[in-house]
């Protein structure tokens, strides 16, 4: 398996479940690191005759690669260009964790296989488009498995460790939506275990297969509940500062970037995983009790 993007959120997670598995796991970039042994590559993901000699004798190619909010507009294509190189010169499974932001923020609450896709943000747009270029393919088959929100087990700038759990420590929890809409959430560490699952039974799924991974979904004031019991102690919501991003959005690009996905926050929504449970029967998905005291330790310390 060749994993783009390994040193990144999904990525880094990827890389430890294929390799518990027995996999022989090729990492790109080079520096990223596991508990087995692996091969790394030390070249550009955007870079198709990289990627191309890099995939050279890959089963899989896992598109982990995911570039800030604000390289999106020039990253993203320059990347689906060197993936799609990369796949058709090796034929390799093309697994690629997706999201939610090309259902748009017309998006029903149950998010199945058969949502249409509507985007309406630029980011949406871009997901959309590299997902088509996916599935119109015919020299390769991909596999499509879709998430909600990152909870980790290391801080790595999510919206969890990044915005929401931060003033836990001082009993507060800076939640940026409506508490009573229903988020999707997804533990890392359970979702690269599923991508390695589904690439293991490839053989055996459709040539474009397309899952949700249901995750954790709840409403915000449920998860700052599952936040209060994890630490021992109440927590009490507070405003997050959309209206500074706001007036801040004119001089500050990453402000736009984050005002334009704000609507996921008050849009309830979550994924249906039945078609994956159809497929994964045994999975079994780490309960919120175990790890939100994970996702909150390397926070809080």
């Amino acid at each position: 398996v060749l994993i783009l993007g390994a040193r990144g959120r999904f990525g880094r997670h990827a890389l430890h479940a294929f390799a518990a598995q027995g996999w022989h796991v090729r990492a790109l970039p080079r520096g990223a690191s596991a508990d087995a042994a692996h091969e790394t590559v030390d070249a550009d993901a955007t870079d198709p005759d990289a990627v191309t000699r890099a995939a050279q004798g890959a089963a899989v190619i896992v598109q982990a690669a995911n570039p800030p909010y604000l390289a999106w507009a020039m990253e993203i294509p320059r990347l689906t260009t060197a993936l799609l190189a990369a796949a058709r010169a090796s034929g390799a499974t093309v697994l690629l964790p997706g999201n939610v932001y090309a259902y748009g923020t017309s998006m029903p609450e149950r998010l199945t296989e058969r949502t249409p896709v509507r985007p309406d943000t630029r980011k949406g747009r871009l997901r959309a488009e590299l997902e088509a270029a996916l599935q119109a393919e015919t020299a390769f088959q991909t596999i499509i498995l879709r998430a909600g929100d990152f909870l980790d087990d290391r801080a790595s700038g999510n919206w969890f460790d990044g915005q929401i759990a931060p003033p836990a420590a001082k009993g507060r929890v800076a939640y940026p939506g409506r508490l009573d809409a229903v988020h999707a959430w997804a533990w890392l560490p359970d979702l690269a275990r599923a991508a390695e699952a589904l690439a293991s039974r490839r053989n055996t799924l459709p040539r474009h297969a397309a899952y949700g991974f249901e995750g954790i979904s709840l409403p915000g004031a449920e998860l700052i509940e599952a936040m209060s019991q994890a630490l021992g102690k109440p927590l009490r919501p507070k405003g997050f500062p959309w209206p500074l991003l706001r007036l801040a959005a004119p001089f500050w690009p990453l402000g736009r970037e984050l005002l334009e996905m704000r609507y996921l926050w008050d849009t309830p929504h979550r994924i249906d995983g039945a078609a994956l449970r159809e497929v994964l029967p045994d999975f079994r998905p780490t309960p919120l009790s175990e790890a939100m005291p994970r996702a909150l330790a390397p926070i809080l310390g």
